[in-house]
């Protein structure tokens, strides 16, 4: 089965659109935190509209965001095919994982995980780890990129693990988004002003063992 993972496209509709002009999947996986952002309906009217299945997996901004029937469709974790899909790690959709966590941090939140690769998010950054013989791998964001590009970031699954990277009109996104101020301050900043991934690992991880934020 071919699995296309969309993570963190929070309201960002023209880049999940670009994204979806690519996609050739048995299923999607949507990875958590369509919301909050700019134009939230409206890419979850587009991806309500796709011709194959879509599982959903609850993100920290959903929960935070939606509420009634919207958020009824969420789950914790998703498994297909041997595959675990999460948002923060399997045990939290707020916990943090990036590409420089170490053993002693990322082996609590596999406990008691059996599969041997899991795909999370929430850090919003493309990597690969391994430990104890499993793969974790994150998606990257599709709207709301840390990896010193403007561009949508995704993940296709089925037999390998591929990497994605969409050039879209940014430009046009940004004035767009200038047009729906709410929400619409940190998309509109990792679009002109990309923060790297090397920076945005170590700005979560002291803020994922600080005492004020052990999440």
């Amino acid at each position: 089965m071919r699995v296309a993972a969309l993570y963190d496209i929070h309201g960002n509709l023209p880049a999940l659109e670009a994204v979806l002009d690519e996609v050739q999947a048995d299923l999607v996986v949507v990875g958590g935190d369509v919301a909050p952002g700019p134009l939230v309906d409206a890419c979850f009217e587009r991806l309500e509209a796709l011709d194959v299945p879509v599982r959903w997996v609850m993100g920290n901004g959903d929960r935070e965001e939606l509420s009634g029937a919207r958020l009824e469709r969420f789950e914790p974790t998703v498994e297909v095919d041997g595959v675990l899909y999460c948002h923060g790690s399997p045990r939290s959709d707020e916990e943090i994982i990036t590409q420089i966590t170490p053993p002693e941090r990322l082996a609590p939140m596999l406990e008691g995980v059996t599969a041997e690769l899991v795909v999370c998010g929430h850090t919003h950054h493309q990597f690969e780890l391994a430990h104890d013989g499993r793969r974790v791998v994150n998606a990257g964001s599709v709207g709301l990129p840390y990896q010193g590009d403007a561009a949508a970031f995704w993940l296709m699954l089925g037999p390998e693990v591929e990497f994605r990277r969409t050039a879209y009109d940014t430009a046009e996104a940004v004035e767009l988004f200038e047009a729906v101020p709410e929400l619409a301050d940190s998309v509109l900043a990792s679009l002109v002003e990309p923060i790297s991934a090397q920076e945005i690992a170590e700005h979560f991880e002291q803020r994922a063992t600080s005492p004020e934020d052990e999440r």
